[in-house]
């Protein structure tokens, strides 16, 4: 989920930000609530099919959430009324899941959820198929869960956020796709969002480096077709302009003494 602090059209690589590194001891809690986060979705994931409401997804992230003792990040948060937030087709982030929304074949649908564990959150999302989806919707998904990957593999010490950001950018505009400008990444912790922000465009060398201790949030969203956004009249949900499919994954990464550890894995 993303804050409308971190909302921004503008190069954020190269603004000032205190960015708070983590000891090893909050590491290990951030694994946990990422391990935690990760299976939970993994659950819901594969629940996703046709003729089944957003609201039944979501019913059952809470579930599995209570279940394991833990409390669910996004609920309330900023007044958002679910669990999870759930988007489909051509929305990018934080659509509300509803009994009226129902999967159908073909569809892709985004889910995004979080979770706080002994006090540090967990967030993570995905964008999975419902059934068999067309040829383009697959290759929307493939490239932008391996942006992800590019991404990742930048988070090095040395390395500058704008070299994690143009490493999606290129990624993806070379892949005939478009980045989202207007929602980014985040540093994660003790807070869902905390500093940096984290753009999936932007210049390389640029921005602060990074350093041991660093918990972030990388979350590509991409576009078939341009990337301008609106937000429906719910407040909430955030779909493209042009009306074309569009994609969201996300996994938090900590910068260890070992190099990027994707803390949101099974």
């Amino acid at each position: 989920m993303i804050s409308s602090d971190n909302k921004n059209s503008e190069d954020v690589s190269n603004k000032k930000q205190v960015i708070e590194l983590k000891s090893s001891s909050e590491i290990k809690i951030l694994r946990k609530a990422g391990q935690f986060v990760a299976q939970v979705l993994d659950v819901i994931g594969k629940a996703v099919q046709s003729e089944i409401t957003t609201k039944y997804l979501d019913d059952l992230a809470e579930k599995e959430i209570r279940s394991l003792g833990l409390k669910p990040a996004f609920l309330g948060y900023r007044g958002f009324p679910a669990v999870t937030c759930i988007s489909i087709n051509d929305e990018l982030v934080h659509g509300i899941p509803s009994k009226k929304r129902i999967l159908k074949e073909g569809d892709i649908v985004s889910i995004d959820l979080g979770i706080i564990y002994e006090g540090f959150y967990g967030d993570m999302a995905a964008t999975f198929p419902v059934g068999k989806i067309s040829q383009d919707a697959q290759k929307l998904l493939d490239v932008t869960k391996e942006s992800l990957n590019k991404a990742i593999e930048q988070v090095k010490e040395g390395k500058r956020l704008g070299d994690l950001s143009w490493a999606v950018q290129n990624f993806v505009e070379n892949s005939g796709f478009s980045v989202i400008r207007d929602y980014v990444g985040h540093g994660i912790g003790r807070k869902l969002h905390e500093e940096p922000s984290v753009p999936n465009f932007g210049k390389p060398s640029s921005g602060p480096r990074f350093n041991k201790g660093l918990v972030i949030a990388i979350e590509p969203m991409v576009s078939a077709g341009d990337w301008q956004v609106k937000t429906l009249d719910d407040g909430w949900t955030v779909v493209t302009e042009d009306g074309k499919l569009c994609a969201h994954f996300e996994h938090m990464v900590a910068l260890t003494e070992k190099g990027a550890e994707i803390l949101t894995s099974l």
